[in-house]
């Protein structure tokens, strides 16, 4: 064997891959990884299967089609009062973690700095490192997960080159808030520094909160990349189509680098998705839909000895497991998992430190039926 150097020696098969597996050995209902067990609605599958056999069946412009960047920039304006031109602000990606993958490419050079608040979705650092990149974590605390700004100020260097946010949070179920996005203005301002801001989840806020993109924001906006999921939207995670939108000269590089990694994106989905998005009340009644599902699933959960935390969004509900046992949260989860018949994320996964908070993540976009299944046994706790 020719020896290889691993560019990613301490990396083994994501947190999501093994207790899937494990959910799949022991036949666990598997609420661990972010994923729908249900389908997209019937009128997408129409739609894809219309633009197919009319020929829609090779390469899309390298960017992405032009009428589905066209429906996103007007949903961009009514939804967060920003106009930006579809032709040099917003690029299709397969999925959004390419989306992100993509601007961190396009942007981290050797010893450059990224500042990740964790606990945070696992390819962010990956994806720093690949690049020769330094990734520095502030850790966000339990119940509240709400940055302290002044304390993420303080790692800043001047290798520092770009901030990675994601509101609504994965996996603590954080929004951000106008004095967040303040906050982070001020940060940045007079700096070379960059933001990425992972919005995927922007259509699950709940309680009657919105979304407050940092599209919204014009001295932010002119300094970052904002990535978007139709998977996390639509409940096909499976399709892996995203965007990302970012000012003309960031969009620039973004495309250098995107040509070369992904090039195109699966066509006839685009023109379906093109089609759907005619109907506003498609991405409008999420927010309603997901609530009910999170407030199933804490209903059903009366009576067990899971404590559960806020959830304002995303589709994850928290729990702290420190009443029922002292073993740290991964031993916790595969336990929970192999004798208790439900799988979930132990939170450390999601720090890089492997902090340990006692607190597992649950998946609530699964069927009533499933969740309620998954209650019943977690109830015997």
């Amino acid at each position: 064997m020719i020896p290889i150097t691993s560019k990613l020696p301490h990396t083994g098969a994501t947190i999501f891959t093994v207790m899937s597996a494990l959910a799949n050995e022991y036949g666990a209902i598997n609420l661990s990884q972010g994923f729908p067990n249900f389908d997209p609605p019937r009128r997408l599958f129409d739609l894809v299967h219309e633009h197919m056999c009319a020929g829609k069946n090779q390469y899309a412009p390298m960017a992405g089609l032009p009428e589905l960047r066209a429906r996103l920039a007007n949903k961009v304006q009514t939804l967060y009062g920003r106009h930006i031109s579809p032709d040099t602000e917003i690029t299709i990606t397969a999925g959004a973690t390419q989306a992100i993958f993509t601007a961190i490419t396009a942007l981290i050079r050797p010893a450059d700095e990224v500042i990740l608040l964790e606990p945070a979705y696992d390819s962010y650092r990956p994806a720093v490192e690949l690049n020769g990149g330094k990734a520095i974590a502030y850790e966000l605390s339990a119940p509240g997960f709400r940055p302290d700004w002044a304390a993420i100020a303080r790692l800043i260097t001047p290798r520092t080159r770009l901030i990675v946010v994601n509101t609504p949070l994965n996996p603590a179920a954080y929004v951000f808030d106008e004095a967040d996005w303040a906050a982070l203005s001020d940060l940045v301002a007079d700096t070379s520094i960059f933001v990425l801001s992972d919005e995927v989840y922007e259509h699950l806020v709940y309680d009657g909160r919105a979304h407050t993109s940092i599209l919204r924001y014009p001295a932010l906006y002119e300094r970052c990349f904002a990535t978007y999921s139709f998977g996390k939207t639509f409940h096909n995670t499976g399709w892996k189509i995203g965007y990302c939108i970012a000012p003309p000269a960031l969009t620039t590089e973004f495309r250098k680098v995107h040509q070369f990694n992904v090039f195109s994106v699966n066509t006839p989905a685009q023109y379906a998705l093109a089609d759907y998005l005619e109907d506003a009340q498609v991405y409008l009644g999420l927010p309603d839909f997901y609530q009910a599902k999170r407030d199933f699933l804490l209903a059903a959960l009366q009576g067990s000895s899971l404590r559960p935390l806020a959830c304002a969004g995303a589709y994850f509900q928290s729990f702290d497991y420190s009443g029922i046992s002292d073993k740290p949260d991964a031993e916790f989860a595969r336990w929970l998992t192999t004798e208790v018949g439900v799988a979930a994320i132990p939170f450390s996964a999601f720090y890089t430190s492997g902090r340990d908070d006692k607190l597992i993540r649950l998946c609530f976009a699964k069927t009533e039926d499933t969740l309620a299944e998954a209650a019943a046994r977690l109830r015997t706790l």
